[in-house]
């Protein structure tokens, strides 16, 4: 289980986490939901250590995080995917992967499972990743951030800009991690796609989380989301 708790945080002297508590079960997934601006991808970026935090706690099983530095995290068993991707445009999609593979030392039966949940890479393997479609960019960033073998996935946006076969392709993939026990936490916009997934939506707002509740019974038009993700 990765459990956040009482974490604050931002960019230089700019707090925008404000006191945030969540735990990411093994085998749900979590989604993060509310407007622009709320601290969605800095909550994100601060599991990841990626920016400072200058209070509270990040554990993974158990294991404190908060200390670590940004390139220690991903070692530790969490895979990030962030919102634009950040691919090696340069280098193939093998040589993504292989990056993906080296950080926790795996090799290549972790290989041929990410590469069974997406046969579209394996027939790609030598095309440069700045080359493939946005489609399969997404995948190949999900597909290397798997090579982790994860225990938790953090995922930015991962349908956004997306046709609708693709954006089925990724629901389907974390419906699948989801059942093989990986804890997952999700940022996400569209309210049906959080629906058809999600076990638990956490509402954001101004840094803080402000709602965390059962996705079961919610419906698209709800209140609730008006309240936290409406325009």
């Amino acid at each position: 289980m990765l459990r956040i708790e009482r974490l604050s945080g931002g960019y230089g002297p700019t707090q925008v986490l404000r006191d945030v508590t969540l735990e990411v079960p093994e085998g749900e997934v979590t989604c993060v939901m509310g407007r622009n601006g709320a601290g969605k991808t800095t909550l994100m970026r601060a599991i990841m250590g990626q920016i400072t935090r200058s209070a509270g706690q990040i554990s993974l099983q158990g294991q404190p995080l908060q200390s670590l530095p940004a390139y220690e995290v991903p070692r530790q068993g969490i895979g990030y995917v962030p919102q634009g991707r950040r691919l090696f445009g340069a280098m193939t999609v093998a040589e993504n992967l292989e990056i993906g593979l080296m950080t926790r030392g795996k090799g290549a039966q972790t290989r041929e499972t990410v590469l069974a949940l997406f046969p579209r890479l394996r027939e790609r393997l030598d095309q440069a990743a700045g080359t493939l479609s946005g489609g399969e960019q997404q995948m190949l960033a999900l597909a290397r951030a798997l090579c982790l073998d994860p225990a938790v996935l953090l995922l930015d946006e991962p349908t956004e800009g997306l046709q609708p076969s693709m954006i089925q392709l990724i629901r389907d993939t974390v419906t699948t991690l989801r059942d093989q026990g990986v804890a997952i936490l999700l940022v996400e916009q569209r309210v049906e796609a959080v629906l058809n997934i999600a076990d638990r939506v956490a509402f954001m707002e101004h840094g803080r989380m402000a709602e965390i509740t059962p996705a079961q019974g919610l419906v698209p038009d709800g209140a609730i989301f008006q309240r936290y993700v409406g325009v």
